[in-house]
C-alpha cells in the first residue's frame, strides 16, 4: 500500500471508529484520534526529497474510465507542502479537543466522526488530480463544515449559520462543475495537471475558468461572498481554527494558486481577483476593527488575509506566488493558534468580549505569551515567520512595478496591513491587557495544558520559521514553478524598501489604535439592513416569497390535479415530437397468440379498475394487471424478471391492503360529467402516446444494441451464466448502487410520514425464552372454555390476538412454510449467478416470509420474529455493498471488479465463490431491510396509530 493510499485509508478508518471510540472513552478519545493524522504527517513527510528535487508522485486507480472519472492522485512540492499542514494542523486540533469538550457534552461523539470525516476529505481535495474526484472533494468538505459549524443543532445562530454557508458554497462548487467539464471537453484531460500543462486559450475555456473562479473564490469567502465566514464563528473553535487555518477556505487559495500560471493571461483574470481580494483585505480589516468578540475579530481578520493571497496570486507572476505561498502558510501558523488562544480564554473566564476582560496576562502568562507572539507572526514583526514572508511580498512587488498590477497591490497590501497591525494589537491588547475600570477577570478553569500545548506548537513553529528562514529558502525557491530570480526567502536582507515599508506599517497601526477605540470601535456603524448577511438574507426571503406563491398554485393537495397535469405535459410533449419527427414503426406487433391473451386480461382488469366501486376491489384488479405483465415476462423467456414482477406485486398489493384499512371502504365516484370527460381524454391521449412510442423505439432502432454481448461478458467477466443477475451486480453494479440509494432514500421518505417524532424500532418484543415456552404448546387444542386447559399459541405472540381476528389454519400453515420462504431466499440468494434468482428475488421472498409472519400474528408477532431494527439491516447491506464497490481498488484494480474461486467439492461438483455475490447479499439485506420497514411502517404503526383511536373513542 502506498503512502497516499495509506494516508487516505487511515483516516477513512478513523472517521469510522471515531464515534464508538468517543463514545467508549468520552473525550480521551481524541487522544487516539490525533494519532491518525499525526501518522499521515509522517508518511507524507517521506515524499518530500522526492518532491523537493521535482519530482511529481502519482497515483491511479481506474474507477469509470467511460467518463474520465478514475481515483487519481499527485503529489508535487506544493501540494505536498499543504498535505503535510492540513495533516500536522488536524493532529494538534484534535489534541487540542480532548480538553475542549465539557465531560458532559453528548454531542462529542458526532463531532469527533465528522471531524475527523472533514479532515480526510480536505487531505483528499489537496492531493486529487482528476477534476472530478477533485469536486467530489470539494462538495464533501461543504458538507461536513455543514455539519460542524451546527454542532449544536438546538442553536439557532449555528443552524442559519450552517445553511448560509452551504448556500452560497454549494451555488459556487456547481458553477465550478460546470468549468471543470468544459475543460475536460477542450482539453480531452481530466487530469488537473493536464489541464494546466494543456493551457487552452479558446473562448470557451476562458468562461470554464470564470467559473472556476466562482467556485474558489465563494469557498474563500472573497467579496462579495466574505460574510459567510464570520457566521460561521458559530462553530466550536477547533472547527474555526482548522477551517481557518488549513481547511476549507484555503482550498480557494489552492485553486487560485494552481490556476494562476496557466491561465494569468485570460483576459479579465488578473483583473477580477486583484480588485476583489483588494476590497475583501480592506473590507475584511474595518469589520475587524469593529467587533468586540475576540473570535469575530479573528473571523474578520481572516477574510482580509484571504483577500490578500487572492490578490497577490491574482497578480500572476511566478516570483510574487511564491511569496504568496510563504504568506498563506504563515497565516496558517499564526491564525490557529490564535483562535486555539481565544478558546482557552472562554474556556479560563467565560466570556470572549474584549471590553469585559482584563488582567488576564498576568494571571496566564503562557497563554498570553502564545497569543502574543501569533499576533507579532500576523502583523509581521521581526523575528517571526510573518515579517519574513510579508517582506518577501513586498519586496517582489516593489522589484515588478513594472506590472499594470503590481502597484495597486502594493498599495493596497500597505494599507491593509496597517488594518492588520490596528486590529491585532487591538486584540492582544483586549485579551490580555490590564485595563482601568474593568474588574480582573475571575478564574473559572484552569488553562488546559492539552489545549496550550497544541496552541504553542504553532506559535513555536512561527518564532522558529522566522529565526530560521534561511534554512527554508531552498524550499522556497522551488514551491511554485517559475523560471525567474526570486530574492532569498531570510529573516534579514540589509536596510531596503521592504524593512523601511515594514517599519512604517508597524508604527502607522499602532498609532492609529486610540484613534479607532481599544474598546467600543469609533469607526462609524451601518445599520445592519445595509449588510450582506441582510442582503442574503432578503433575496431568500424573497426567493421562499416566490416558492410559497408557486406551490399554492401547483401543489393544491389534489392527486387528480397532480396526474393530469403531469400527464398531459407528457402526452403533449412527447406525442407532439412523434407527430413531428415521423419515425417508422416496427413492422410486427404479437410474438405469439397467448400475447393476445395476456393483452385481453391487462385490458379487462383495467377496464374493471375503472368501474370498481370498492377500495379492495380496485386493489385487486390491479394486481391482476401486474401478474398479467409478469407472465408476458415469463412469456417471453425473462424467468428472473417474471419473479421478481411477480414478488413485487405481491408485495404491493400487501401494501395497497395495509394502507386502505385507513381508508373508507367505498371509492367515491362525484366527479362532475366534464371531469369525467376530461379525464377519459386525458388517460386515452397517453396510452396512445405510450403505445406508439413503444412501437417507433422498437422500429427506430438501427444499431446493434449492446445487450447482445452481455451473456458473453456474463461468463467472461462475472463467471456466471445468468445474464440479467449478472448485470445487476457486475456490467452495470453501478446503476444497481445508484438504484439502491434511491430506493432508501423513497423508503426513508414514506416511513417519515408515518413515524412523525421518533424513527426508532419500538415495536413489542419477546423473549427467546418465553418464545420457547411458547413453541412447546404448539399441539394444544381448543377445548370446554370452561376448562381450566387454554388454547396454545402456534405463533409466537399469537395471544396478542384478539379470538376473532385469529385463524389456527392460517397460523399452521405460516408457521410451516416460514422457514421453508427463508431457506428458499437464500438458495434464490447464492443460486441467482447461474440460475433464475439473485439478491433482489431471494430479499423479496424473505420480506414475503416476514410479512406472512406479521399477517398472522400481528405486529408483536413481527417484533418477535425479526428483533432487529430495519434501519441497521439496510444500513449494514449498503456497507457490504459499498466495501465490494471499494474493495477491488485497493488491489489496483477498477471498482467492482469480479474475481472468483472455483471450488471442486468431489463428489458435491464444483462450487464457484464470486466476488459479486458478495454485492448480491448486500443488496438481500437491502430488499429485505426495506421490505421490513414498510410492513412496520403501513402495517405496524398503523395498527399503533388505529387502536390508539379506538382507546380515545372509548373514553
Amino acid at each position: 500500500m502506498t503512502v497516499i493510499t495509506f494516508s487516505l485509508a487511515l483516516y477513512s478508518f478513523a472517521s469510522l471508529l471515531a464515534y464508538p471510540l468517543l463514545r467508549r472513552f468520552g473525550r480521551n478519545g481524541f487522544f487516539a484520534l490525533a494519532a491518525v493524522p499525526a501518522m499521515a504527517f509522517c508518511a507524507l513527510a517521506t515524499y518530500l526529497p522526492q518532491t523537493f528535487n521535482g519530482e511529481a508522485i502519482s497515483e491511479h486507480y481506474a474507477w469509470i474510465p467511460q467518463f474520465s472519472i478514475d481515483i487519481t492522485f499527485r503529489i508535487d512540492l506544493f501540494t505536498n507542502l499543504l498535505a503535510l499542514l492540513v495533516t500536522g494542523a488536524g493532529a494538534l486540533i484534535l489534541f487540542y479537543c480532548a480538553r475542549y469538550f465539557q465531560v458532559a457534552d453528548q454531542n462529542v461523539p458526532r463531532f469527533g466522526a465528522v471531524f475527523t470525516a472533514f479532515a480526510a476529505v480536505m487531505l483528499g481535495l489537496v492531493i486529487a488530480d482528476n477534476v472530478f474526484l477533485l469536486f467530489i472533494f470539494w462538495e464533501a468538505t461543504t458538507v461536513f463544515s455543514f455539519l460542524l459549524i451546527a454542532h449544536n443543532g438546538k442553536k439557532r445562530t449555528g443552524r442559519v449559520a450552517a445553511a448560509q454557508a452551504i448556500i452560497i458554497t454549494t451555488i459556487g462548487g456547481l458553477a465550478m462543475l460546470v468549468g471543470l467539464i468544459i475543460l475536460v471537453f477542450e482539453t480531452g484531460e481530466a487530469n488537473l495537471s493536464a489541464i494546466i500543462a494543456a493551457a487552452p486559450s479558446s473562448t470557451a475555456a476562458a468562461v470554464a475558468v470564470f467559473l472556476l473562479l466562482a467556485g474558489a473564490l465563494s469557498k474563500s469567502a472573497i467579496f462579495p461572498f466574505h460574510f459567510w465566514l464570520p457566521q460561521a464563528m458559530a462553530a466550536p473553535t477547533p472547527v474555526s481554527a482548522y477551517l481557518h487555518a488549513a481547511a476549507m477556505v484555503k482550498a480557494g487559495i489552492l485553486l487560485v494558486a494552481l490556476l494562476g500560471p496557466a491561465f494569468g493571461d485570460i483576459p479579465g483574470y488578473r483583473a477580477t481577483l486583484v480588485i476583489l481580494g483588494a476590497v475583501t483585505m480592506l473590507l475584511g480589516g474595518i469589520r475587524a476593527l469593529r467587533q468586540t468578540d475576540l473570535k469575530l475579530v479573528l473571523a474578520f481578520g481572516t477574510v482580509s488575509q484571504l483577500g490578500m493571497l487572492v490578490m497577490l496570486y491574482g497578480v500572476a507572476i511566478p516570483a510574487v506566488d511564491a511569496a504568496a505561498t510563504a504568506l498563506l502558510f504563515a497565516h496558517a501558523v499564526a491564525k490557529a493558534p490564535l483562535f486555539l488562544s481565544v478558546g482557552l480564554i472562554e474556556h479560563y473566564t467565560g466570556t470572549r468580549d474584549l471590553r469585559r476582560i482584563s488582567g488576564l496576562g498576568k494571571q496566564a502568562p503562557l497563554l498570553a505569551t502564545v497569543a502574543v507572539l501569533a499576533t507579532l507572526s500576523m502583523i509581521g514583526f521581526p523575528p517571526l515567520i510573518g515579517f519574513v514572508a510579508k517582506e518577501a511580498a513586498l519586496t517582489e512587488l516593489i522589484h515588478h512595478l513594472n506590472d499594470p498590477y503590481a502597484p495597486l497591490v502594493l498599495g493596497v497590501l500597505v494599507a491593509g496591513s496597517v488594518l492588520t497591525v490596528a486590529y491585532m494589537l487591538r486584540f492582544a491588547y483586549g485579551a490580555f491587557a490590564s485595563k482601568k475600570g474593568v474588574a480582573e477577570v475571575e478564574k473559572l478553569h484552569d488553562v488546559s495544558k492539552p489545549m496550550l500545548f497544541s496552541a504553542a506548537v504553532f506559535s513555536a513553529l512561527a518564532l522558529f520559521g522566522g529565526i530560521f528562514s534561511n534554512l527554508l529558502d531552498p524550499i522556497y525557491q522551488r514551491v511554485r514553478p517559475t523560471a525567474e530570480t526570486i530574492e532569498h526567502f531570510a529573516l534579514w536582507h540589509g536596510i531596503t524598501p521592504a524593512l523601511g515599508t515594514t517599519v512604517a506599517v508597524l508604527i502607522v497601526g499602532a498609532l492609529l489604535i486610540p484613534v479607532f477605540g481599544v474598546g467600543d470601535s469609533r469607526l462609524p456603524h451601518f445599520e445592519d439592513r445595509f449588510s450582506a448577511p441582510a442582503f442574503f438574507a432578503d433575496l431568500f426571503l424573497v426567493l421562499d416569497r416566490v416558492a410559497v406563491w408557486i406551490t399554492a398554485l401547483t401543489q393544491r393537495g389534489s392527486l387528480p390535479f397532480y396526474l393530469a397535469v403531469t400527464l398531459t405535459v407528457a402526452s403533449v410533449g412527447v406525442g407532439g415530437h412523434l407527430l413531428l419527427s415521423q419515425q417508422p414503426l416496427v413492422d410486427t406487433y404479437l410474438g405469439s397468440p397467448v400475447q393476445a391473451v395476456i393483452a385481453a386480461v391487462l385490458i379487462i382488469a383495467s377496464v374493471a379498475t375503472l368501474l370498481a366501486t370498492k377500495r379492495f376491489q380496485a386493489a385487486i384488479l390491479v394486481g391482476f394487471a401486474g401478474y398479467a405483465m409478469a407472465a408476458l415476462f415469463a412469456l417471453h423467456g425473462a424467468p428472473d424478471l417474471a419473479l421478481t414482477q411477480m414478488l413485487v406485486e405481491t408485495l404491493t398489493l400487501i401494501a395497497f391492503v395495509l394502507v386502505i384499512r385507513r381508508l373508507p371502504q367505498r371509492l367515491s365516484r362525484r366527479e362532475k360529467l366534464p371531469l369525467r370527460i376530461r379525464n377519459i381524454f386525458i388517460g386515452s391521449a397517453m396510452g396512445i402516446v405510450l403505445g406508439v412510442f413503444a412501437l417507433t423505439a422498437l422500429g427506430a432502432r438501427i444499431h446493434t444494441p449492446v445487450s447482445v454481448d452481455f451473456a458473453e461478458l456474463a461468463v467472461s467477466g462475472g463467471h456466471g451464466k445468468n445474464i440479467v443477475n449478472v448485470t445487476l451486480v457486475d456490467i452495470r453494479g453501478w446503476d444497481t448502487f445508484g438504484e439502491l440509494s434511491v430506493v432508501i432514500a423513497a423508503a426513508t421518505g414514506i416511513a417519515s410520514l408515518v413515524f412523525l417524532f421518533e424513527r426508532g424500532d419500538n415495536l413489542p418484543k419477546i423473549s427467546r425464552r418465553d418464545a420457547r415456552s411458547n413453541a412447546l404448546h404448539k399441539f394444544r387444542q381448543v377445548v370446554d372454555p370452561q376448562s381450566s386447559v387454554a388454547r396454545g399459541n402456534w405463533m409466537l405472540a399469537g395471544s396478542d390476538l384478539s379470538p376473532e381476528r385469529r385463524s389456527i389454519v392460517l397460523e399452521v400453515v405460516v408457521r410451516l412454510i416460514f422457514h421453508i420462504l427463508i431457506i428458499l431466499s437464500i438458495y434464490m440468494l447464492l443460486a441467482g449467478h447461474n440460475s433464475p434468482g439473485g439478491g433482489f428475488a431471494g430479499g423479496l421472498i424473505a420480506g414475503m416470509a416476514v410479512v406472512a409472519r406479521y399477517l398472522t400474528g400481528g405486529r408483536t408477532e413481527l417484533g418477535a420474529t425479526v428483533p432487529f431494527d430495519a434501519g441497521r439491516i439496510v444500513g449494514i447491506g449498503m456497507i457490504i455493498a459499498a466495501l465490494t464497490v471499494i474493495a477491488p481498488m485497493l488491489f489496483g484494480q477498477a471498482a467492482l471488479t469480479s474475481n472468483w474461486i472455483d471450488l471442486d467439492l468431489g463428489i458435491f461438483g464444483e462450487l464457484a465463490l464470486v466476488t459479486s455475490t458478495v454485492f448480491d447479499i448486500g443488496v438481500y439485506l437491502i430488499v429485505f431491510g426495506l421490505v421490513l420497514d414498510v410492513v412496520r411502517s403501513l402495517g405496524a404503526q398503523i395498527d399503533v396509530h388505529t387502536e390508539s383511536d379506538r382507546q380515545v373513542t372509548a373514553r
